[in-house]
């Protein structure tokens, strides 16, 4: 593996970068800052830009300007982009994770003949396991991941994981899987059906989980390990070939956060995390910071005069405005204290960026937006803020 491109901003992280793994923890604004990320690739940087969700929610669709998006992969109309004033240089489509239809997919694509594939679909064990079980959502993400990357469609992929602790179950799940198709155990569920000697050995064991588990639950485990014995090969090749993928220099991860100390505290384990497993980061987003004006000292100087002064200055307000000289000083002194107050704030965050610059990452500020991101107009807004643009 070659050295990674130092990088100084986003510009420079979506230039150099085929995947993108934005995470965090919850309620952070990560999935909007994922969709930004995307979109103003696709607007600035050029090339077929793809984000994915394996978040359920449903918010990125409707700030794409586009309906019903899941596990296929839908393009954002151009239209989107020009009606909130862009030219686009690249394209942007997106897609939300569909757990059954991947899982489907991946055997289809895998099953050796028609006939195996259709035992391993219908079995009643296949449809628990890749509808409910979180593990399969986990290992199904990364197969979908790797499947893009791989089709070659697509310049940028950008993905919006789960928070934080759940992402580390991401993460892990294609070595976990690969493991697990490895494992002892799942050698010794499948070889009683083979060898009547081992049957016989297992007999009582089997006859006591007959009675706990019932004979058809045990039916279905031992039909389900049989019929996808013949993909055990591929399934550890391609969970292999996707724990390559997140350490490849061309993956980086964004690690979204706000300078409060419970989501810095996670943001931090997380990048911990990270840094063990030999996988890059990137970026290290602060979303909702505090202007830096309020932590300059010409500026706090100035706002100290004002406190001093503030009898004078309502004495003058007050007769300009022909108001109560008194009522104008408690809202003078209110709003002398809530500059304190924001002032200290400021500089506690940024004492909380520079403790948590980490290396060749970008550190990016997002300032505190005033409205809500709900459409295209505000995801290239909040998008050129990170680059350092204005919109």
């Amino acid at each position: 593996m070659t050295a990674r491109t130092k990088l100084d901003s986003l510009e420079s992280l979506l230039s150099t970068r085929e995947v993108i793994i934005a995470c965090g923890p919850g309620g952070v604004g990560k999935t909007t800052t994922a969709a930004a990320v995307a979109a103003v690739a696709a607007a600035n940087v050029g090339g077929n830009v793809l984000v994915v969700t394996v978040d359920p929610a449903k918010r990125l669709a409707d700030a794409l300007g586009i309906k019903g998006i899941g596990n296929k992969v839908k393009k954002v109309p151009k239209s989107v982009f020009t009606d909130a004033g862009v030219e686009p240089r690249g394209t942007l489509s997106a897609a939300m994770l569909d757990t059954k239809e991947s899982w489907d997919a991946l055997i289809d694509q895998h099953a050796p003949d028609e006939e195996t594939k259709a035992k391993i679909l219908a079995n009643p064990l296949y449809q628990n396991i890749t509808g409910r079980f979180i593990q399969s959502h986990d290992y199904i993400a990364m197969e979908r991941l790797y499947d893009l990357h791989a089709s070659g469609k697509w310049d940028l992929i950008v993905v919006d994981t789960p928070p934080t602790r759940n992402a580390l179950d991401f993460l892990d799940a294609p070595e976990r899987m690969a493991d697990f198709f490895s494992s002892r155990l799942l050698r010794w569920l499948i070889t009683p059906s083979r060898s009547s000697l081992v049957g016989l050995a297992t007999r009582p064991f089997t006859q006591i989980a007959d009675r706990i588990l019932g004979t058809q639950f045990l039916a279905d485990i031992t039909e389900f390990f049989l019929s996808l014995e013949s993909m055990y090969g591929g399934f550890v090749e391609r969970a292999n070939a996707v724990q390559q993928l997140l350490g490849d220099e061309r993956t980086s991860f964004l690690i979204v956060s706000t300078s409060e100390t419970v989501p810095l505290r996670e943001a931090e384990f997380f990048a911990e995390e990270l840094a063990k497993r030999n996988l890059d980061i990137g970026a290290v987003v602060m979303n909702k910071v505090l202007p830096t004006s309020l932590s300059n000292p010409a500026v706090n100087d100035l706002a100290q005069e004002f406190i001093d002064q503030r009898e004078v200055i309502s004495d003058h307000l007050s007769h300009l405005l022909k108001t109560d000289g008194a009522r104008l000083r408690r809202v003078l002194t209110i709003i002398s204290e809530s500059f304190d107050d924001f002032a200290v704030v400021a500089r506690r965050e940024a004492l909380s960026r520079d403790r948590f610059s980490r290396g060749d990452a970008a550190l990016i500020p997002i300032p505190f937006f005033d409205h809500d991101i709900h459409d295209m107009a505000g995801l290239l807004e909040l998008g050129h803020s990170m680059m350092g643009r204005k919109n």
